[in-house]
């Protein structure tokens, strides 16, 4: 796919990674309970690549977070709140 300025659009769903733009297969959702509620947490999207590094990112900090497919968040969540 190109964009209008002729280079290649980002993919709809794209790594997190820093730098990376591989297409994401997890979603991993976390929270930093020093400034989030237990209801709320952010999603960071990774390709297999940089999956385990997000993660034990996240980890190293002790932050809650849940791993899963791409496919079971976007099972999960309705279509208006894939695009935020």
């Amino acid at each position: 796919m190109i964009d209008l300025l002729g280079g290649e659009a980002a993919s709809q769903h794209e790594c997190s990674r820093s730098g990376c733009r591989h297409e994401a297969g997890w979603a991993i959702l976390w929270r930093n309970p020093k400034i989030h509620t237990a209801d709320r947490r952010k999603t960071w999207l990774a390709c297999d690549e940089h999956c385990a590094y997000l993660q034990d990112f996240l980890e190293a900090r002790s932050f809650p977070l849940e791993v899963l497919p791409l496919s079971e968040l976007l099972a999960r969540t309705s279509p208006e709140e894939h695009l935020s």
